[in-house]
């Protein structure tokens, strides 16, 4: 299986997507600050996943879900969890 996930920061409430083949692995990577871009905000709070049979149709979804339609997306499919965990938003 393939994975998309979405991470919140527990710093600056920003969110992180990526891709996985294990999302409880690539936490605990991101947490231990292995990860250059994610390092400085963390720890990390995982949110929301999706698993998908074919790579290429996770990759498709990762990048739609880093896009500002995917960013629509979260807000409307989290909306309960973002009431009482505010995410930060980009300008």
């Amino acid at each position: 299986m393939y994975y998309v996930y979405v991470l919140q920061s527990l710093k600056d409430k920003s969110l992180y997507t990526g891709f996985s083949r294990s999302v409880k692995k690539h936490l605990i990577w991101h947490n231990k600050g292995l990860n250059e871009f994610t390092r400085k905000f963390g720890p990390w709070e995982l949110i929301y996943y999706e698993a998908y049979v074919i790579k290429e149709d996770a990759l498709s979804r990762e990048k739609f879900l880093k896009s500002g339609s995917g960013k629509n997306y979260l807000d409307k499919q989290l909306k309960e969890y973002f009431k009482n965990n505010p995410r930060k938003k980009l300008t």
